[in-house]
């Protein structure tokens, strides 16, 4: 293993988890947010019905989270020059498959962090809706009794 590097490993494995978060961020939200929903519809559609499989592929990654994040992740790889473990083309290639993977640990974790904020959301507008319904049932029982008064 090449270890005579500028950069040392603890430093490099710094890196490895601060980069991941940008391109678990930008895989997220291409993959997932509203802001890209038609474009992502449009490419999901193109994946299913492209008569290439080359062009079926090629808008599959716009749709699929862990797919894109390792496109994502070779942009940031030429964009830093980011090295893991090697200094050479084996470096980039260790960084390859790395940077996904931290990403994807990231996606999963903000995957379960919206997924419990929708359902703590859903419960809220649950408890709203309810008390406004006791509030509307109280209302009618008091208008009811305006309208009848006890003999």
């Amino acid at each position: 293993m090449d270890m005579a590097l500028s950069v040392a490993v603890g430093t490099q494995i710094i890196w490895l988890f601060v980069l991941g978060i940008p391109i678990a961020c930008i895989a997220w939200t291409v993959t997932h947010e509203d802001v890209f929903r038609e474009p992502r519809e449009y490419c999901k559609r193109q994946s299913e019905s492209a008569r290439s499989m080359f062009w079926r592929k090629f808008f599959y990654l716009f749709t699929c989270e862990y797919c894109f994040s390792h496109y994502v992740a070779a942009f940031f790889l030429l964009v830093t020059r980011y090295k893991l473990l090697y200094s050479d083309w084996r470096g980039y290639l260790v960084a390859f498959f790395s940077l996904p993977f931290v990403a994807n640990i990231y996606l999963g974790i903000l995957g379960k962090v919206k997924l419990s904020v929708m359902k703590e959301r859903a419960k809220i507008r649950t408890l709203q809706e309810e008390a406004e319904i006791v509030q509307l049932e109280r209302t009618a029982r008091r208008g009811m009794n305006l309208q009848h008064p006890a003999a």
